[in-house]
């Protein structure tokens, strides 16, 4: 009788998500892995979350969650299943078939890209490793890094990538406080280190997301990454600075844009603002601008658009500055200005690169008296770069609290906040989002 043939470790974990019997681990439990975390769950899989964070993982042992734009509503019932389990001990983890490393990825001061954090993770989860499983990354960082860095690390413990592990990437793609997607409806990119690695971690997102799009490596899938958010980058750069320049010719940018893009062709509608923010746009460009140096290429574009979008605060500053002095005869100095919105875009609690933190320093560089609101900001967290703002607390709006400033500047347009009071009672307000577009009151209203 001709024995058996032994089933491959590719093909075991195979039948492993097919049956959705397969266990998922989740590294980093933040705007992107809490959401994937609650995909795979809902899906039907069982889904380990790790976090260095202890209060996170408290409370989502109590079924709480802590952030704002994500429904809470699957943990309790994902919980009482016995389907989720939350730890801060990455031992846990070896019992997953699949880990899905989730971690930042900033940049050093010298505009250099840190990749200690997925350094750090790799090396920790050697000794959690185990044949068979699929290790898929998703932070944002340059072509090459799964195989140039986490795949050295991780064959450390003796296994090898594409027979005894499978390493696979596949970008973020989450958009905090957008309504019209979600993790599940985003189109997933995946592409693996060999042609294994890439079946394995496409039917793993199959059994979860709407569509996967395979791509034939790892740097691919984490070109698209950089691709999408350098088009975004570049394009903001440029409606940036037409700003800028329609206004000096005392033309609504605004008014430009909505014109503009009832043509059902060749356009595409991007918005100025105050600066970027996020932990996408303002960092991700310059990940490749790195890397294109190893192959003496100088991404000038992708720079001058950095330079442009960077410059944007310092505009806002120096339009809120001529307008208290031209209107109202005052000084920047001394003058008390109200920041309206703190998060980095409309109806979210993330602060991340926030423009408005860079607002608010060079205000207070040039001595000016600030506060802000946000009602999606009640404090400032903690963060690297302006750590001396953490704990300050938003104000309350009010009209008599609206007089009493001498401008108030929109950075962030929550749609949660009562612009028709802020310019019925305001005195001066720079608006940076056209938020007060179409309002009456007798406020100045200036756009920046």
């Amino acid at each position: 009788m001709t024995p058996a043939t032994p089933i491959s470790d590719a093909d075991a974990l195979l039948a492993r998500i097919s049956s959705r019997e397969a266990k998922v681990g989740i590294i980093g439990l933040g705007y992107v892995g809490l959401p994937l975390l609650l995909a795979f769950g809902q899906a039907g899989f069982s889904v380990i979350g790790y976090d260095i964070d202890p209060a996170k993982i408290e409370k989502l042992r109590a079924g709480e969650c802590y952030i704002q734009h994500i429904d809470a509503s699957p943990l309790v019932p994902l919980l009482r299943a016995g389907r989720l389990h939350a730890t801060d001990d990455l031992a846990e983890l070896a019992s997953a078939d699949a880990v899905i490393i989730c971690v930042p990825t900033p940049l050093t001061r010298q505009r250099e890209p840190d990749l200690s954090y997925i350094e750090r993770t790799a090396e920790s989860l050697l000794p959690h490793l185990r044949r068979g499983q699929l290790v898929v990354l998703e932070s944002t960082t340059w072509p090459g890094t799964t195989v140039e860095v986490m795949k050295p690390i991780l064959e450390r413990s003796g296994l090898v990538s594409g027979r005894d592990l499978f390493l696979a990437y596949s970008p973020e793609r989450e958009d905090p406080g957008n309504d019209r997607f979600s993790t599940r409806t985003i189109p997933k990119v995946v592409g693996g280190d060999g042609e294994a690695a890439g079946r394995i971690s496409a039917a793993l997102y199959s059994g979860v997301v709407s569509q996967v799009v395979p791509v034939h490596s790892t740097q691919v899938a984490e070109a698209v990454k950089l691709t999408e958010n350098i088009f975004r980058s570049v394009n903001i750069a440029l409606v940036n600075e037409l700003k800028v320049v329609f206004s000096r010719m005392g033309i609504d940018i605004w008014e430009v844009i909505e014109a503009a893009k009832s043509k059902p062709f060749g356009y595409m509608p991007f918005y100025p603002g105050p600066g970027l923010g996020g932990h996408c746009i303002p960092i991700d460009p310059f990940y490749l601008t790195w890397k294109a140096r190893e192959f003496n290429i100088n991404t000038r574009f992708i720079e001058l658009a950095g330079e442009v979008n960077s410059a944007m605060p310092l505009y806002v500053v120096g339009v809120l500055q001529n307008a208290l002095n031209d209107h109202f005869a005052k000084s920047l100095k001394g003058a008390r200005v109200l920041l309206m919105g703190m998060a980095y875009k409309r109806d979210v609690d993330d602060i991340r690169e926030s423009p408005a933190l860079a607002l608010l320093h060079l205000l207070e560089e040039r001595g000016a008296v600030v506060d802000y609101h946000d009602p999606h900001v009640p404090e400032v967290p903690m963060t690297r770069e302006h750590a001396v703002y953490a704990g300050r607390t938003s104000v309350t709006l009010t009209p008599p609290g609206l007089a009493a400033y001498d401008a108030v500047l929109v950075c962030t347009d929550h749609r949660a906040v009562d612009y028709g009071m802020v310019a019925a009672h305001a005195r001066l307000v720079v608006d940076t989002r056209n938020a007060l577009k179409g309002l009456e009151g007798t406020a100045l209203v200036v756009q920046a």
